[in-house]
């Protein structure tokens, strides 16, 4: 379930805290989609009966949500709160926030903050461009790092990860569109072109007919954050590229200055 603080060493892993938490994860990744029991004992390698009980404790302190049968399964309201509990009390969102709108504004196109969690990119804050929001709000949202321009922005500045599994065998990426990358080699190709130029430039690789541009952010010392600009790919002309990148780095330095200035750190 991750690593543990050296003064952890010796603390034994909570079994039922760590379904828990399992189950909600699973949850969280289907999105809107309901599951069912059955699914979710697949999922984990579990008895039903420990899938059930787990399941009754989410539901009654409403952290999973059911149907009136008890037959799916979803992610309930108590994690929505803990969710906008989080993004209340990170102060460096509260700075990054305002200057989306701005420069939204100023390029007509939509501008996204995203922070790097394990291998995905969880988007915190968005500034939709008028009439061409999401149907779905992107907030909140898991996406694979590595088929995102944010994700390849902050990996471009992390030391490669390993691609190979327990057996050695290389892992492949996964896929969300044809485009995506999904070869590790190929990721290393890309995340290197993206060191080199200062910014990430993704095609369709995460949603079909959008290209998204962004530059990294280093909000908490660990740079794990970035800035990315979403437009249709048929108005990404070369000049359009650089006017999007320019305003994207005078974001991020004005940005980055006030947090280092919070931070107390050395700019």
């Amino acid at each position: 379930m991750g690593t543990h603080p050296a003064t952890d060493v010796g603390v034994r892993e909570v079994k039922s805290a760590a379904r828990a938490i399992e189950v909600l994860e699973l949850l969280a990744s289907r999105g809107g989609d309901p599951v069912t029991i059955r699914e979710l004992c697949t999922a984990m390698g579990a008895p039903r009966s420990s899938v059930y009980a787990l399941l009754k404790t989410l539901t009654d302190a409403g952290w999973v949500r059911t149907d009136a049968h008890r037959a799916t399964y979803g992610i309930g309201i108590r994690a929505l709160l803990a969710g906008t509990t989080y993004l209340d009390a990170d102060p460096w969102l509260q700075v990054v926030r305002p200057h989306l709108g701005l420069l939204g504004r100023r390029l007509g196109a939509t501008v996204n903050f995203g922070r790097l969690d394990g291998d995905h990119i969880v988007y915190l804050a968005t500034w939709e461009s008028p009439g061409r929001e999401r149907p779905i709000p992107r907030v909140g949202r898991r996406l694979p790092a590595h088929a995102t321009a944010l994700g390849q922005a902050i990996l471009a500045q992390l030391p490669p990860a390993d691609p190979a599994t327990a057996d050695g065998s290389i892992r492949e990426l996964e896929a969300l569109t044809p485009r995506t990358l999904t070869s590790p080699n190929a990721l290393h190709e890309e995340l290197a072109l993206v060191a080199q130029r200062g910014y990430a430039r993704e095609i369709g690789q995460n949603t079909e007919g959008v290209a998204c541009l962004a530059v990294h952010l280093d909000c908490y010392g660990t740079g794990h954050d970035a800035l990315s600009v979403s437009v249709p790919e048929e108005e990404l002309t070369a000049a359009r590229e650089r006017t999007v990148v320019d305003a994207l780095r005078t974001t991020a330095s004005v940005v980055q200055e006030i947090l280092t200035g919070l931070a107390g750190r050395p700019a």
